[in-house]
């Protein structure tokens, strides 16, 4: 793979359109443009990252988390950028604003109520249909249907051409699409495993993959080489996550400030140690003392980062690089990142705040899927007809096959907001009823 086929400005559904040169933004800043006014972007505000939305303190929801992840993915960019520049010509700039606006995606599929909003949608397909049933899709389908997938769907929000809209879905750059795909293969590769795409937009990750020369790596099974951006997009998520879910553990007294403090410390030496806790004296806020510290550990996990990359270079082209950048850490940074996750696994992802938003998403969303799917399905009943009402035209879920009709009710219930996911639930199970007080 080389660098100038791999920044490819071509835009997915105006392949044959060339924009005159403009001095005011590049392709890939209107690539990352499109995606901050766009309204699946904007639905991200209402959408579960770890713990449940706001209450008396303000946590991160997928809308914050992408945004800081784009931030620190610019700022992984550039510090490649800068360090290949003498290799290559102007295009690696570029480099930039492909991996931010990457970032701002990276999350743009995922359903309802955190991932264990994945967990319910391949679950209702899995355990929830008969075998007559499956028999309507083929195993590749299937597998797409149980193992529902966020990348995937994500990948499908940016490229599919919905009822009514443009062909190209957000019309993005090649480069940009590719940059956002961490799994170049179908879920049939791994069954059970993440994967980067469904079956429905196989032939255009094909399309985009040609064209920028990604390396096939098994050509029998369909398994390509990761554009070498992926693995900056994915450091950046990998810092933003764990890094900020520590935050958000100390904001909601999970965590205590000595724990917080040891954690964050750990990444540096004695000596920077010192330095940093000095700095942070100079405050009395706590809140602000550990805020200081996690800026800190970011710069420093995007400098470790930004190295492997560079020193890796030639075998990212080629497609041989070993496992993720986060991963490939080593001595003292690369033990206390493995230290924040083994905390995060045991006292925040397992904490009664986070099982319990789990719980009523499963609730909710195995609800909606049932209602929906049953509705599709037999639309020729009354009950069925006021629920496809509900259903927006530009999900095809009438007179397509069975594959199409299905991945029409999820893209419907994917793309729904927590709080509006809830007040359907309410609707539809007689919880609420529109113009009713039931405190009368």
């Amino acid at each position: 793979m080389n660098w100038e086929q791999l920044l490819s400005t071509k835009r997915l559904g105006l392949e044959h359109y060339h924009r005159a040169d403009s001095r005011s933004r590049t392709e890939f800043q209107r690539d990352y443009d499109r995606i901050i006014f766009s309204s699946s972007f904007r639905r991200l505000q209402n959408k579960t990252q770890v713990f449940p939305l706001p209450g008396r303190i303000f946590v991160h929801n997928r809308l914050t988390h992408s945004l800081e992840v784009a931030s620190v993915g610019r700022s992984l960019g550039n510090e490649v950028a800068l360090k290949l520049k003498h290799k290559s010509d102007h295009l690696i700039s570029d480099i930039t604003g492909i991996v931010a606006a990457a970032c701002l995606v990276h999350d743009l599929g995922n359903p309802p109520f955190g991932h264990s909003g994945e967990k319910v949608i391949s679950a209702f397909f899995s355990e929830h249909s008969d075998a007559g049933f499956r028999k309507e899709f083929t195993p590749a389908q299937w597998n797409d249907l149980t193992n529902f997938e966020g990348n995937a769907n994500a990948f499908r929000l940016l490229t599919h051409q919905y009822e009514g809209k443009r062909d190209g879905g957000f019309v993005m750059t090649y480069a940009t699409l590719a940059s956002t795909v961490k799994y170049p293969y179908h879920s049939s590769i791994n069954p059970g495993e993440k994967y980067g795409f469904f079956q429905s937009e196989k032939v255009i990750f094909d399309r985009i993959a040609a064209e920028l020369g990604l390396e096939l790596m098994d050509a029998e099974k369909g398994i390509y080489a990761r554009h070498p951006l992926v693995y900056l997009v994915e450091a950046a998520d990998d810092i933003c996550y764990q890094i900020m879910d520590i935050e958000d553990a100390h904001k909601l007294d999970i965590l205590s400030t000595e724990k917080t403090f040891e954690l964050f410390l750990n990444f540096f030496d004695d000596k920077e140690q010192d330095r940093l806790r000095k700095t942070a004296a100079k405050v009395g806020d706590e809140n602000e003392q550990v805020s200081y510290l996690r800026a800190s550990v970011i710069g420093k996990l995007v400098g470790a980062c930004s190295d492997i990359f560079i020193n890796h270079e030639s075998e990212i082209l080629r497609g041989t690089f070993s496992g993720t950048l986060i991963k490939n850490l080593n001595g003292a940074v690369g033990e206390a990142y493995k230290a924040c996750s083994k905390v995060a696994v045991k006292q925040i992802y397992n904490s009664p705040e986070v099982v319990e938003i789990e719980i009523a998403g499963y609730k909710v969303l195995n609800t909606l899927m049932e209602v929906f799917v049953e509705a599709v399905r037999q639309p020729d009943k009354f009950y069925s007809k006021q629920l496809l009402s509900r259903i927006p035209k530009q999900y095809q879920v009438k007179g397509v096959p069975p594959y199409e009709m299905m991945q029409g009710v999820i893209d419907f219930v994917s793309g729904m907001t927590d709080v509006y996911a809830l007040d359907l639930y309410r609707k539809i199970t007689g919880i609420s009823i529109p113009g009713v007080d039931l405190n009368y």
